[in-house]
């Protein structure tokens, strides 16, 4: 609390009144914003006077100008009497927190909202989330621990989180409310009552004045004025209506907090304000007193213009080379702002050339649909020469024919652009033997860096005397005649001596073999092919490594070896040596090509390119082999590529003339690039200057004319603005590359912008490669090609049609009688008609078959997702989810009741009826689910139908799938993983800390959102199947891979994300789960037939809402339901949930089931709306099936409910066409918030299918609980730890504190050990032991049932494995173990676990040795 003194003058009291005033105490401030008035409680121990109490509210009245009333209220003292501690916690919990905020004010940000709970002399304090460390090092608990010691209680605080709210420092509140009224008084004064204010304007008046950049603000400032973009925008309502509303705002250049505190008068325009909009800002700039961030508070608020970048040419370009956020850890760029921003410029298309893979192109199809833009699809392949891997159109005739002149020189330097020779070493072989040796210094008339004379060991004064390169180059030319040029990396040692020819007027047109790439041609198994790697591999001396002469003698040395292997292998002619390792040459160096598509032809050409790519060629990256791209160039477009491509790289290695004029004839266009984008060349010292660079696109240029080649200006787009690179450059940094801090230029750039950066090249020439070839290219490329197809395209079953419809009837029969109710008659005919007649029968009839499979072979399957929505999937067998109304059905004379009344439940909630024909129990059956969830009210939505399979079952599900369609149909569903944004988050922290940098927590926000969703790698469905029919090729969908791009995976994918084809191809999901194996074993064990299970058994119900039927207390097992290992029920979090609600009814299962799978469904949405009794659990929305059935209560159009559950089931919220039509319809307003919050929902039918797999087993718990914990821990062995649980009860609840009180710290193998200690501890509360583990007795993975108790596994033991313990299992099938040595000998198990079995006693008994001693 603060004291009064702080506040007032005290000038005008006198002594002994400031006396007074120290012991008065303001102990609550509350602000009614609309009428400017202030209530201050005081809490003092003295009695003051009316006078001095006058004195005191005038006193504030001066300073708080803007208010028309200060009341004061004095709060008395409470006595304090003896009670129980818990009682003394609960009443004096509130005056506790006031002390502490007193005394650590910031304590408040997380325990504001706390809740406690007192337990055993231990106090559990919930506090918001991320807070326990700074509460600890306040010393928070030692507070609280001393305020309840002077009321006689001692206890022990433990801080625990709660789930995650928003918090915010309220003393800080309260002020800015009253800097609010005063701001709002001082306007109202000074307003001119003519003065007109724009409609933009939202808070105080017009905003004039040049803005600063954010990135320039770094200290407080009084009044500035800034702009920007508003994200991360939140409004909470505070005290007596006000709100707090805050936002971050971005330049692009750095982002500020804002934060404003609103009166109800203001709110109304301040409500404009959302994400994504520009305002510019007048206000000032203060530390927040908490976090000591910069923030904005607001004076005035304009909305402005979004500042788009605009292409203001007449005619304009064609970007051809562009990456998305699909090139993995390299690119930002979205497909869909890609579009938007060409579509704005009125660039008639764009090409989309991501690295090496095609993943982008449904979501740009989608994009430029809608934008009515043409889409350009293409790639940034990575080729190899498998064609001349190791020399150049060679000659015929036999290899010891030939003269080879075998080469290598020294020089001051790698750039050909800056650097000399010092030395050239040279031998000449002919027929294997070395018959000629040269070597020369030379005058490099530069001097020679330390760096290279350590590397070489030559000195400036061992070439002072030497010839000039002109002199020497003349001499050696002469040495080597006619003889073919060799040298280890042949490209650079050529690449000097024909730079230098060029420069002296000699010629160099030499074959050329490069050893390096011959060597991985022939071994493609070692890591590397460096010369001193393959001298080694030959045993060939290299004498002194760097040194031209040596190093020539040792690539001799290895040539001739290698032309004695290839002899061996039967190659002999030179003409064949290319040919001597194809597959391995994609081992060499890869260069960029820009592959576009031309029409559907190319489209199918290229994805079988891009998955042989990924299949057959994967070395670092999907690489092409050039002879494959030759083969499958029909409909395709081939562009040189970037400085990484091959022509360029030609041109910067002096490549003879031949040898460019064959590159440059392969490529279809040309490509040259802004200088920024190369100018990391200069940085690295590979060229000297941007003359260079201008030199080398003018050089392009040069060749595109002489062989009639179009020139085209490409940008290599990484990212579309300026200000985006830093999202770039954090990809970089954190993958460790060294030169991200270089600016690159990698933006999308308007016409006038290119045609400035190539301005070098005249007027008309750059218009002609940036605009008109670009545009030529466009042209060529046909309009509306489709990616992937519009349709279905399911396998083909004859008969499906008819086999569907009578098995659908035959059931429906046998259920309901010949003569079928209408409801059921109705819903039959109503599903056949949208299945048969859309093609989905076989959909129906693969499941049907899959379901069937397991069953005979004694496995449950369990339903997911919607397929529960359908009844005919119902009588085909493919779900136990009957979708009718609650009903009663009489199983022997088939007679059915539909009762009305039923809203809100669901067939086992029914009451127990005979049947009033023939007196039979009826089964009660229906979870009342509209079939029009699964596939829309027009029947045309593609049926997804997910299928859980025990887990042990899965792979022979998947196997009877090849079967059916055969293996070459069934692919894995592909997985794109991306950037999450907690990821995003940890990786801007990372590159802020490497590069020293601080931001503000908006910022770093900002900068995380910027790399959310890029591409990390691929993966697969854990059992999505996408099945191809017999007469499709996959590349007419898809392309296919590995999943991230793993070989000894043995799997093959869909190399698009399953989602974008899942309405193209069938996609079966055949998941393993635990619970179809846990009823299996649960069945075997008891021979209770688990379908026969009463849904509605009360005792088993009563576990859901208490511990009652389990004979235990709450304080034995730490909980007051009894779901602990109940599959869906047994986490805390729905333990919660269950005991919040108290569920009586299977209905309300079925509720709760779905709240707690959905994401934003429960926390902080209808978990809120119960507690404030805004609604009920029947009413909150806990399954997307709610929301269409509540629309169309309230009379909203079919379609449009549909819809809407759609986009809020998937996290898309309402748009506000959307509200509008909910308002119309006199929706709800919790409801319409509600929607706006959700991310994720489950289908009711999903929920039902859960519950029902759940309530089986937690049948089996109560009824027969030795088989339930045995089945348990056999499923869950690997983290059984039999070591710790056999020690007890009192060892596992020990344990079982030390892990709750290491929070969110423990180890997720604590996390799971606890379940499991839970669990066995409540085995233990209901009298159940476990018994040692026996070395003869237990089997190697289940635990067993005895009379006496569980006997554990013998993998229990932890660190024992499973394979140690079936060899045990097995090797005492043959006979005892006659010693702990005979034990090891015939098990073949390590010294370890040996060790692990005698410290658990399992060897006791057991003599180390055969031997027997005689003394």
């Amino acid at each position: 609390m603060i004291k009064m003194n702080a506040v007032l003058d005290t000038s005008k009291f006198s002594h002994e009144e400031r006396l007074l005033l120290d012991n008065v105490f303001i102990k609550k401030v509350t602000v009614n914003a609309a009428k400017r008035k202030i209530k201050i409680e005081l809490a003092t121990d003295q009695k003051l006077s009316e006078e001095m109490i006058l004195k005191i509210q005038n006193g504030l009245k001066e300073n708080l100008k803007g208010c028309l009333d200060v009341s004061l209220h004095f709060v008395e003292k409470n006595l304090w009497v003896e009670k129980k501690p818990s009682e003394i916690v609960k009443e004096k919990w509130n005056e506790c927190l006031k002390s502490l905020f007193k005394k650590i004010p910031s304590a408040r940000l997380w325990m504001f909202n706390s809740t406690c709970e007192y337990d055993k002399s231990t106090l559990f304090v919930y506090i918001e989330k991320n807070g326990i460390e700074y509460l600890q090092k306040k010393r928070c608990g030692k507070f609280i621990e001393e305020f309840f010691k002077n009321l006689e209680v001692r206890l022990k605080v433990v801080f625990k989180e709660k789930e995650q709210t928003e918090y915010y420092d309220i003393s800080e509140e309260e002020r800015q409310l009253v800097e609010a009224i005063l701001k709002t008084t001082t306007e109202k004064s000074d307003d001119r009552p003519n003065e007109e204010v724009s409609n933009n304007v939202i808070l105080g008046k017009d905003v004039e004045g040049e803005p600063v950049p954010l990135k320039d603000i770094t200290d407080e400032i009084n009044e500035v004025i800034v702009c920007g973009e508003v994200f991360k925008l939140e409004s909470r309502e505070i005290k007596n209506g006000s709100k707090m509303i805050t936002f971050g705002l971005t330049d692009g250049s750095s982002s500020l907090p804002v934060k404003i505190f609103s009166s109800s008068e203001n709110y109304s325009k301040l409500e404009t304000i959302e994400e994504g909009i520009w305002v510019k800002i007048r206000g000032k700039i203060e530390k927040n007193s908490y976090s000591g961030e910069l923030e904005l508070k607001p004076k005035d608020i304009k909305i402005i213009p979004k500042p788009i970048r605009t292409d203001n040419c007449e005619k304009k370009r064609v970007e051809l080379h562009l990456h998305t956020k699909y090139s993995a850890m390299d690119a930002v760029c979205s497909p869909k702002e890609v579009i938007e921003l060409c579509k704005n410029w009125g660039h008639k298309a764009v090409a989309f050339t991501d690295h090496g893979v095609v993943q982008s192109f449904p979501e740009v199809y989608e994009a430029a649909q809608k934008a009515g833009i043409k889409p350009i699809y293409g790639l940034e392949a990575y080729i190899f020469d498998d064609e001349f891997p190791v020399i150049v159109e060679p000659p015929e005739g036999f290899i010891d024919d030939f003269v080879y002149v075998v080469t290598d020189i020294e020089t001051t330097g790698l750039s050909m652009d800056l650097d000399e020779i010092i030395e050239i070493g040279s031998v000449k072989i002919y027929r294997g033997e070395i018959i000629d040796r040269f070597h020369s210094f030379v005058n490099p008339r530069k001097p020679i860096s330390p760096q290279i004379t350590n590397l070489t060991g030559i000195r400036n004064d061992m070439v002072e005397q030497a010839p000039f390169i002109e002199e020497v180059l003349s001499n050696f030319l002469k040495f080597v005649g006619e003889g073919i040029f060799v040298a280890h990396n042949a490209e650079f040692d050529s690449g000097f001596i024909r730079r230098d020819c060029e420069r002296y007027g000699m010629k160099f047109n030499n074959k050329v073999i490069d050893t390096l790439n011959l060597s991985a041609i022939v071994f493609p198994e070692l890591k590397n092919h460096r010369l001193e790697t393959i001298a080694k591999k030959f045993n060939v001396n290299m004498g002194k490594h760097h040194r031209a002469d040596d190093d020539a003698n040792t690539a001799a040395m290895v040539l001739i070896e290698l032309f004695k292997l290839l002899k061996e292998k039967g190659i002999d002619d030179l003409s064949k040596i290319n040919y001597v390792g194809k597959k391995a040459a994609q081992h060499l160096n890869s260069y960029h090509a820009t592959i576009l598509v031309k029409n559907q032809k190319g489209l199918k050409n290229l994805y079988k390119l891009v998955s042989a790519s990924h299949l057959e060629y994967f070395y670092r990256h999907p690489r092409i082999p050039k002879s494959l791209l030759r083969k499958h160039r029909e409909g395709l477009i081939i562009g040189s590529g970037c400085e990484a491509g091959e022509l360029f790289q030609s041109l910067i290695y002096h490549h003879s003339e031949d040898d460019i004029r064959r590159i440059v004839s392969f490529y279809d266009f040309l490509e040259i690039q802004p200088l920024q984008n190369n100018k990391f060349l200069i940085e690295k010292g590979i060229l000297a200057n941007e003359k260079s660079l201008e030199e080398l696109n003018k050089k392009i240029y040069s060749l595109g004319k002489k062989y009639n080649k179009p020139v085209v200006a490409t940008g290599d787009v990484h990212f579309l603005n300026p200000q985006d690179e830093i999202f770039r450059k954090i990809l970089l940094t954190i993958q460790g590359y060294k030169d991200s801090d270089i600016n690159s230029g990698l933006y999308l750039k308007t016409t006038e912008e290119m045609l400035r950066d190539h301005e070098y090249l005249g007027k008309d020439a750059a218009i002609e490669v940036v605009i008109e070839n670009p545009n030529r290219i466009a042209d060529e490329i046909e309009d509306e090609i489709k990616p992937v197809p519009d349709e279905l395209y399911p396998p083909k079953i004859e008969g499906a049609d008819e086999e569907i419809i009578n098995m659908t009837y035959k059931r429906a029969k046998e259920l309901y009688g010949e003569d079928l109710p209408e409801i059921v008659k109705k819903r039959i005919e109503r599903e056949l008609n949208s299945i048969v007649n859309n093609g989905y029968s076989v959909i129906y009839l693969i499941a049907h078959k899959l379901v069937k499979k397991s069953l005979d072979d004694g496995y449950l399957v369990g339903s997911r997702g919607s397929v529960g929505s359908s009844l005919v999937a119902t009588m085909c067998g493919i779900t136990e989810v009957n979708p009718l109304p609650p009903h009663y059905l009489c199983p022997r004379c088939k007679k059915s009741i539909f009762p009305e009344n039923v809203e809100g439940i669901v067939g086992p909630d029914l009451p127990n009826k005979n049947c009033p024909d023939c007196g039979t129990p009826m089964k009660k059956d229906g979870y009342n689910i509209p079939f029009e969830v699964f596939m829309d009210f027009e029947g045309d939505k593609v049926p997804d139908i997910d299928l859980n399979f025990s887990g042990e079952y899965q792979p022979t599900a998947h196997k009877y799938t090849e079967e059916l369609f055969g293996k070459d149909n069934v692919f894995r569903a592909g997985t794109i993983s991306t950037i999450a944004e907690k990821t995003a988050y940890g990786f801007v922290k990372a590159f802020l800390e490497e590069k020293n940098l601080s931001a503000s927590e908006y910022e770093i926000s900002r900068l995380a959102a910027g790399i959310t969703g890029v591409k990390r790698t691929t993966g697969q469905h854990p059992g999505g199947l996408m099945i191809l029919p017999k007469d499709k090729e996959i590349y007419e969908f898809t392309p296919i891979q590995y999943p991230a791009d793993d070989k000894e995976s043995g799997v093959i994918t869909t190399h698009f994300d399953y989602h974008s084809i899942s309405e193209r191809l069938l996609k079966l999901d055949l998941l393993g789960h635990d619970d179809p194996t846990v009823i299996k074993m649960l069945e075997e064990e008891t021979g209770v037939n688990a379908k026969k299970i009463p849904l509605d058994d009360k005792e088993t119900m009563k576990i859901f809402s208490s511990v009652e039927p389990l004979g235990v207390t709450p304080e034995d097992i730490g909980t007051t339901v009894g779901t602990l290992g109940v599959p869906e029920f047994g986490t805390k979090f729905v333990r919660q949930m269950l005991e919040e609600t108290r569920p009586t009814t299977f209905s309300e299962l079925v509720r709760i089931s779905g709240l707690s799978h959905g994401t934003d469904v429960w926390l902080n949405n209808a978990q809120d709306l119960i507690r404030n009794k805004v609604a009920t659990l029947k009413e909150v929305i806990a399954t997307r099936d709610d929301i269409m059935i509540h629309l169309l209560e309230k009379g909203v159009e079919p379609k449009i409910a549909f819809n809407i559950m759609e986009k809020v089931r998937k996290g898309k919220g309402l748009s506000p066409e959307d509200e509008e039509v909910l308002k119309k319809n006199n929706v709800e307003q919790w409801f319409i918030e509600s929607c706006k919050k959700i991310k994720y929902m489950f289908p009711k039918a999903h929920a039902v299918a859960y519950v029902i797999m759940a309530f089986r087993i937690a049948y089996f718990k109560v009824h027969y609980p030795e088989a339930f914990y045995a089945t348990y821990f056999t499923v869950r062995a690997d983290d059984f730890d039999a070591e710790l649980i056999l020690q007890g009860p009192k060892k596992i609840k020990e344990v079982i504190e030390e892990i709750n009180k290491k929070e969110k710290n423990a180890t997720p193998k604590e996390k799971n050990l606890l379940t499991i200690l839970e669990v066995a501890n409540e085995m233990y509360m209901r009298g159940i032991q476990f018994l040692p583990i026996d070395l003869y007795k237990s089997h190697y993975k289940k635990f067993i049932i005895t009379k006496d108790g569980i006997l554990p596994p013998l993998n229990a033991l932890p660190g024992l494995g499973l394979a140690a313990a079936q060899s045990i299992y097995n090797e005492r099938q043959k006979g005892k173990f006659t010693s702990i040595e005979d034990l090891r000998i015939r098990t073949r198990v390590t010294k370890n676990v040996i060790e692990i079995l005698r410290q658990n006693g399992v060897l006791n008994g057991l003599q180390e040795t055969n031997q027997i001693s005689l003394f």
